[in-house]
């Protein structure tokens, strides 16, 4: 597997090598030992799937301390546009956004540290998205922040998105306490 660094303080985007041949392809998605030693050193406790069809938008979530949430997330079958905003309030980078495409045929991995806000664009009918997490989930601790937020500038694909009520009702990012 490759780590390619994303200029933000513990998000990577992780390559993993792929083995195609006439049967098909084989690769290696998940070895804790492997990603210890390309510097992700994070327990998972939990795996989430979500099939969304092109146009919904499924963020920008977070889990607050002292349950917050490292993801590593992976599209197994469509394509995403994967965001995540910087929430730590001590970091350089807070507030600075990052996006990459996930799909089924670039196999790319993306892991998110807790102190990040994470949402996704579905760009194909029927994407099934993949992640782990490390915690579990707790409902009373969720936050998020608005997809659409002017301050946050994020160049989504569509700019009327299938959303959840929830999505629809975070408030403004310039309003934003941080909790990390």
């Amino acid at each position: 597997m490759q780590v390619i660094e994303t200029g933000i303080q513990g998000l990577v985007i992780l390559q993993p090598k792929v083995f195609k041949d006439a049967r098909g392809y084989f690769l290696e998605s998940y070895n804790q030992v492997s990603l210890k030693a390309l510097g992700v050193d994070a327990e998972f406790v939990q795996d989430n799937q979500s099939m969304s069809n092109k146009g919904t938008i499924r963020g920008l979530h977070f889990q607050k301390p002292p349950h917050a949430q490292g993801k590593l997330v992976r599209v197994i079958k469509g394509a995403v546009l994967d965001v995540v905003v910087d929430i730590r309030k001590s970091s350089s980078t807070y507030g600075r956004t990052y996006s990459i495409e996930l799909s089924e045929e670039n196999f790319t991995q993306f892991y998110i540290p807790p102190g990040f806000a994470h949402g996704f664009e579905v760009l194909k009918d029927e994407t099934i998205f993949v992640y782990k997490c490390t915690d579990v989930y707790h409902p009373e601790l969720e936050g998020g922040l608005p997809w659409n937020d002017a301050d946050l500038a994020i160049q989504w694909h569509t700019q009327t998105p299938i959303l959840s009520d929830k999505d629809q009702k975070y408030a403004a990012f310039s309003t934003f306490e941080s909790p990390f």
